[in-house]
This record gives C-alpha cells, structure tokens and sequence, in this order.
C-alpha cells in the first residue's frame, strides 16, 4: 500500500535552488520521449517545471506550491500534465502516450506505482 500522504521535508539543499524532481520516459509514444520535472525556489513559492528536448511548453497543475507536494498530489501532477496546444514544437502531442516510466528521489515509490499501472494496461 502506498503512502499518498507522504511528502518530502524539503526539496532543496542548502545552496540549491532548482532540482530534478522527476524523470519520465514514454516509451510508447512515437518519440520514446523523456520529459524532466524541476522543482525552483522562487519569491518563497516552489515553481514546477517540465522540460523536454524540444522545449515545448507543458501546463502543470499545481504550477505552485509553499511546501513539497505530498506523493498524491505528485502522481496527479504527473498524470494531469498537458502540452501546450498552442505553441507545440517537434511530435510534443504524440509525447503524451501510454503510461510512463517514472524516476525520482524525492518520491522512491512514484517508480513502483507506475510500473504497477503500466501491468495493469500490458505495457510491459
């Protein structure tokens, strides 16, 4: 059973401002792409960011936080994120595909809880 209470004390380090929270990979899409979510201290607010190859860019809900997001509010993030319709660059709508392979070590059981979704849909 999952912890979807569970939130980490803090995200950065003393000295830090921006870290990797999250790698994904969708291996079923077209493009097989990876996409990265970064956590920024910003004006006493944490900013969420996704970045890809392309630069597209991605619409994340919570944008925004005052403390770490506990780890269901991570998968919601995770499985709410959109592409920008308007500003697409490369095969960013076909990015979106299938269930992704998670990494983070923020969150150690995001990997777990994806691996068990894509079983669920035979994606491995």
């Amino acid at each position: 059973m999952y912890d979807f209470k569970f939130s980490p004390e803090n995200y950065f380090s003393e000295g830090t401002n921006s870290v990797l929270l999250v790698k994904l990979s969708y291996p079923e899409s077209q493009w097989g792409e990876q996409i990265s979510i970064y956590a920024h201290y910003l004006n006493c607010r944490i900013e969420f960011e996704a970045v890809d190859f392309y630069g597209n860019d991605y619409i994340l809900y919570p944008r925004t936080a005052e403390e770490p997001l506990n780890f269901e509010d991570m998968v919601y993030l995770i499985e709410g994120m959109q592409v920008n319709s308007d500003e697409i660059q490369g095969g960013a709508d076909l990015t979106l595909n299938g269930v992704p392979k998670v990494e983070s070590s923020f969150y150690p059981e995001l990997k777990k809880f994806f691996d068990e979704k894509r079983e669920n849909y035979d994606l491995d």
